[in-house]
């Protein structure tokens, strides 16, 4: 058990100069203790420690004196903000908050004790159903976050491959690394994968599929670093070749038997890298995104997510079926794939039509021209 004696000494042989900071020092080391046993990412609890100081430093007290008013103040703080935060990180916050005021008041930790022999009081749960955001809604992003449109991501990948036509013509360098980074983006679509996921590509992961042997090793992708559940460790799946993106394969394969060797890296593996042989990163990708993006003078609101609502999209408008598309894109429920989809008014449509004829025509259904 974390108990107080175990992490800030017992109090007959231990004298702090600052009793208060060191309480509360040891609080956040059995809180972090308790949360890597759960098995949470270091860099997880790293930010909800940070987070943690960062409450304390707001509300000028110590946890064994907050009150419930302190959220609220707190929450409205940051919603005074413009723009004001997002629905889901102004509830991440008080998940924070609520687990470790939990982590505290826990009678198995013993902290509400020690804290009434140190200080005459002790703490109580300053979150409950009246003053936290809850979880009303399954898509919690912005409204006005969406997937591209079948012409947006023509300009969009037409305008990349120009970069390249541009550094060959000017006579500079870089014709490799915007090579590169259009091609990144395309697999990205054609595949339907998170920025993390397709940085953390390496060459081991193209892989054949015996359906299709005319794709060789470019046929389904090993996706080994999917997102992970709450901590656990990052999820794996194989992503099939659709025949709709083919053209992406070609691209792919062109990189790979053509462009990435004359980056003259033997010793790394990884599927994309730079001119010095390290890995491609997930911010360089946000980076040149974003510039392409203003380029084109693009809605602002497209992000380099949007191409993987895209792919969600544009699956579905092409006939796939629900559970291999959930498969694909690595949902465990079929309702988180919903959300991402955003199917156009052409395929309502067509939807539309053939439901009309089922109802008004129904001696026409199954006859074929």
């Amino acid at each position: 058990m974390f108990s107080p004696v175990s992490v800030i000494g017992g109090r007959e042989d231990v004298r702090h100069l600052d009793p208060e900071a060191a309480v509360f020092d040891g609080m956040l080391t059995g809180w972090e203790r308790q949360q890597l046993s759960r098995g949470l990412g270091r860099q997880t609890i790293k930010n909800n420690l940070s987070f943690m100081r960062r409450f304390m430093s707001f509300t000028g007290d110590y946890p064994w004196r907050w009150q419930a008013g302190d959220v609220e103040d707190f929450t409205a703080s940051l919603l005074s903000r413009q723009p004001p935060l997002a629905h889901s990180t102004l509830r991440g916050y008080h998940v924070k908050i609520r687990s470790f005021c939990s982590f505290i008041t826990d009678p198995g930790y013993e902290w509400a004790e020690e804290c009434q022999q140190r200080f005459g009081t002790h703490p109580i749960q300053i979150c409950h159903d009246r003053n936290t955001l809850h979880h009303l809604a399954e898509f919690e992003a912005k409204p006005a976050k969406r997937p591209f449109t079948y012409d947006e991501l023509e300009a969009f990948f037409a305008h990349a491959d120009r970069q390249v036509d541009r550094i060959v013509a000017a006579g500079k360098k870089g014709a490799l690394a915007a090579l590169r980074d259009a091609q990144i983006f395309k697999t990205i679509y054609a595949f339907g994968l998170r920025r993390t996921e397709a940085v953390m590509l390496d060459l081991p992961d193209l892989r054949s599929n015996p359906h299709n042997p005319q794709w060789g090793s470019f046929g389904t992708l090993h996706v080994r670093f999917g997102k992970a559940f709450k901590g656990g460790p990052p999820r794996r799946r194989t992503v099939l070749a659709v025949p709709e993106f083919d053209w992406a394969l070609h691209g792919l394969r062109q990189w790979v038997e053509e462009a990435r060797p004359r980056f003259g890296s033997r010793n790394s593996t990884a599927l994309w890298i730079t001119e010095r042989s390290s890995r491609v990163t997930a911010r360089h990708l946000d980076t040149r995104f974003a510039e392409l993006r203003r380029e084109l003078d693009l809605d602002q609101h497209l992000t380099l997510h949007s191409l993987r609502h895209a792919y969600v999209t544009h699956l579905v408008e092409f006939g796939y079926p629900e559970r291999f598309v959930q498969e694909q894109v690595g949902h465990s429920y079929a309702s988180t794939t919903a959300i991402y989809t955003s199917v156009s008014n052409d395929y309502k449509n067509r939807i539309l039509a053939k439901a009309l004829a089922k109802v008004y025509h129904p001696e026409q259904q199954g006859q074929h021209p």
